[in-house]
């Protein structure tokens, strides 16, 4: 079912997380009488945005079943103009009351960015987009690609409630959350924040 609320969404996030990082994830939602259901359409308790990273799965990160999450990935977890497009399906049309902007540790996105030396194809494209976070985030202390990551996220958080679209305008009224989460890969454990 799904939540009537932001914070109660949020609250499902969290309880699952917990599951999963404490190991007894309860793997629920996911068997055929469940695919049945999504079948004749979708009802996400949230949007998710996250990185590509094959160890960032967030149905399972946050211990939820087929149909619970709406998810855009791309590397960095950069929103461009299709995945806000997305985001605005999710919000509009599906009618999530949350959306989550999630980074990870250790995300190899930001560590290409700090490299030095030419990447090919289209992967300057990502390197240029992350280079304001990882700007902001020097001389912060500790580990600069685990802080460049958390900037970009609240970054995002930012962009999406200041967007004169969709996303904006139902943060403002209230009916939509827009929160930023950091996923740290080895505890499996995920810390939100605004």
């Amino acid at each position: 079912m799904k939540p009537e609320s932001p914070a109660s969404a949020l609250r499902e996030l969290i309880e699952g997380n917990r599951r999963f990082a404490s190991g007894a994830s309860e793997r629920a939602r996911r068997d055929p009488a469940r695919r049945a259901e999504v079948a004749a359409g979708q009802h996400p308790r949230a949007a998710v945005v996250t990185c590509s990273d094959s160890r960032v799965a967030p149905e399972i990160v946050f211990d939820q079943g087929l149909g619970d999450i709406f998810v855009v990935r791309t590397a960095g977890n950069l929103i461009d103009t299709y995945g806000i497009a997305s985001l605005e399906y999710a919000a509009a049309h599906l009618g999530v009351p949350l959306v989550v902007v999630m980074g990870h540790s250790r995300c190899g996105a930001v560590e290409a960015a700090l490299q030095e030396g030419e990447a090919s194809g289209n992967l300057p494209a990502i390197i240029s987009a992350l280079e304001p976070a990882i700007e902001a985030a020097k001389g912060r202390g500790g580990d600069l690609v685990d802080a460049a990551a958390r900037e970009n996220v609240r970054s995002a958080v930012a962009a999406l409630e200041l967007r004169e679209t969709v996303i904006g305008v139902l943060a403002a009224s209230g009916r939509l959350r827009v929160v930023g989460a950091f996923y740290d890969i080895e505890r499996g454990t995920v810390e939100f924040f605004a």
